[in-house]
């Protein structure tokens, strides 16, 4: 993953907000939209593509355009900041990739542990019975 390639090929489109907000909503465009084409990039290697399509299925459209926005703020400038580390943020989390659980076996003594209470419950049981002469 390369951070200036992709910083070069993210593009910043700025919406009139949505909401309370008096004059100001309606006057000055504050929402910030992110697209980034992920199929088109070349900071990404296409395992790292193939990747994020997976991941990010839901955020991603049909023509491979990861779409965010941010209409937090009233400053367009602190919206732009907003969307982009939350990009940054999703980008590296979605290419973590999880631990492989080892399988260990269960411990000599949690079995013997495990067979004593049972041991134990069923003597309990044994003796609520009515003695056989």
């Amino acid at each position: 993953m390369n951070k200036e390639y992709i910083q070069k090929e993210l593009r910043f489109k700025a919406v009139r907000s949505s909401g309370a907000g008096g004059q100001n909503v309606n006057k000055v465009a504050t929402k910030v939209v992110l697209n980034f084409d992920v199929p088109n990039s070349s900071g990404l290697t296409a395992e790292e593509k193939a990747l994020l399509h997976e991941k990010l299925t839901t955020k991603i459209s049909q023509e491979g355009i990861l779409i965010l926005s941010c209409d937090e703020d009233r400053s367009q400038l602190k919206n732009k900041g907003i969307v982009t580390q939350r990009f940054w943020e999703l980008l590296s989390k979605s290419m973590k990739r999880p631990k492989v659980r080892k399988a260990t076996k269960t411990p000599r003594s949690a079995q013997e542990k495990r067979l004593q209470s049972k041991k134990k419950s069923s003597e309990i049981k044994a003796n609520r019975k009515k003695p056989n002469f």
